[in-house]
């Protein structure tokens, strides 16, 4: 019967297209889980400056370099212990003074200005703070003094957009950023245009102690990054996206399936015993389809619990009772009726026998199209309650996405990216279900294939 089943299914091209992107769904959520562990994911959504203090804020996926003229600046990090592109010269002057230079070489092909450019110092001293001197050269050879400092407590960050000084070194109206004045070909221009070519970053290190060490890091914050983009903390949504493909999926397919399967087996325990049993069924059933799930929801996600395994639990409860029981029902009783269950009273066969291996099996062929169909319907519930604010506060998913995207005025600065991105997945996992669902009905329900 399934053989004939699938071989039928695969003569309608939406069946297999709805396949196609389960599929990917599946293979996507296989990967996820394997390369990154649940705990890792956790730690990564929820890592704050130690993690994600080298990504560009707001950056938009780097493939958006493909579709546009002009290209936008990726991200460049460079560290005083990386071979290419530094030159490092350490030499002592007396028996008190050493020196320790850096010259940091990076090429600029890009047509736009980068969002920062940040230099951190790491030093280990016995005593006194070393000193380091910050220097800007241009391709054409104009340097620019960037800050004289001492490395107080072993770190210090210097952060070119946060140093007004620079700004007025460089001649620049109040609203403009100093990292533009260093990469412009002409700073005061109307419109400024980025110079292409090789820049340098020179740290002039001076040390005290022959036990004192020195280390620093240049980034050139870009913007755009990786396949995703970037959030307002800086977060790769590469993460949330992946790891919300195997929420989404998993609390779909449990609400689904818990729903369905309790649906029809109250369903045909209130026909087979009949009388208070089926009459206290209904009852409940005509209740329950007057509640509001939505608010009931919101309330307990207010005042009692987020996690989003609390909230499958709550759906499932509120859903078993739900529209899916008056037509089992309807079903159940044609069932009963039939001369084959009398044949199976006959030769004693218990109640939940009945039940479990005449009944329920009948059915089963009717309840796997909605089913199917009834997945994206949770996942969506799922993404709308985390739109709502009231999401898990602890798993990246595709509907905490959209709520930070909207509660950051993503669209108003036109982030469009951190919007569609995870709608787009929705959508797809909406129309791949629904695809495979109608199909399936129309195999287990041939008054529909002429249709």
């Amino acid at each position: 019967m399934l053989r004939g089943a699938f071989k039928e299914l695969v003569r309608y091209p939406s069946a297999l297209a709805g396949l196609v992107v389960i599929i990917f769904l599946v293979a996507v959520s296989i990967y996820t889980v394997i390369t990154i562990p649940y705990e890792e994911a956790i730690r990564l959504w929820r890592g704050g400056e130690e993690i994600w203090g080298d990504v560009p804020k707001l950056a938009a996926p780097a493939w958006f370099n493909n579709f546009t003229a002009k290209k936008r600046p990726l991200t460049i990090k460079m560290t005083s212990d990386d071979e290419a592109g530094v030159e490092r010269k350490q030499a002592q002057v007396s028996d008190a003074l050493w020196t320790d230079d850096v010259v940091y070489s990076f090429d600029y092909p890009y047509d736009d200005f980068p969002q920062e450019i940040a230099v951190t110092l790491l030093a280990q001293v016995r005593e006194k703070a070393p000193y380091v001197s910050l220097i800007w050269v241009k391709p054409d050879g104009t340097e620019v003094r960037l800050a004289d400092m001492a490395v107080e407590g072993g770190k210090r960050v210097y952060r070119v957009s946060q140093d007004e000084k620079l700004g007025r070194k460089l001649k620049l109206p109040e609203n403009v950023n100093p990292v533009v004045g260093l990469f412009a070909e002409d700073p005061t221009a109307a419109e400024p245009v980025p110079m292409k070519g090789t820049y340098q970053v020179r740290l002039e290190g001076t040390l005290f102690e022959p036990e004192d060490t020195l280390q620093s890091k240049l980034v050139v914050y870009g913007t755009v990054y990786g396949w995703a983009g970037t959030d307002h903390l800086r977060r790769d949504l590469g993460i949330a996206l992946l790891w919300g493909t195997p929420v989404a999926l998993s609390f779909g397919l449990l609400a689904a399936m818990g729903t369905t399967v309790l649906t029809m087996l109250i369903a045909a325990i209130g026909v087979w015993y009949g009388g208070w049993v089926d009459a206290l069924i209904q009852r409940i059933t005509e209740v329950n389809l007057v509640l509001p799930v939505l608010p009931i929801l919101i309330m307990i996600g207010v005042f009692y619990t987020r996690s989003l395994w609390a909230m499958l639990g709550v759906i499932i409860l509120l859903s078993i009772f739900g529209a899916g029981i008056k037509t089992n029902r309807a079903i159940f009783l044609q069932v009963k009726a039939q001369p084959y269950i009398e044949a199976a009273k006959a030769y004693g066969a218990s109640d939940w026998r009945i039940i479990f291996f005449y009944m329920v099996p009948r059915i089963i062929p009717t309840i796997i199209p909605s089913l199917v169909t009834l997945i994206p319907s949770f996942v969506f519930l799922e993404a709308s309650l985390a739109v709502l604010g009231l999401g898990d506060p602890v798993l990246p998913t595709w509907g905490k996405v959209i709520d930070d995207a909207r509660a950051n005025g993503a669209l108003y600065q036109g982030l469009y990216y951190w919007v569609l991105e995870p709608s787009f997945l929705l959508m797809i996992t909406g129309i791949g279900f629904a695809m495979l669902g109608f199909s399936l009905d129309r195999v287990f329900n041939p008054r529909l294939r002429e249709l």
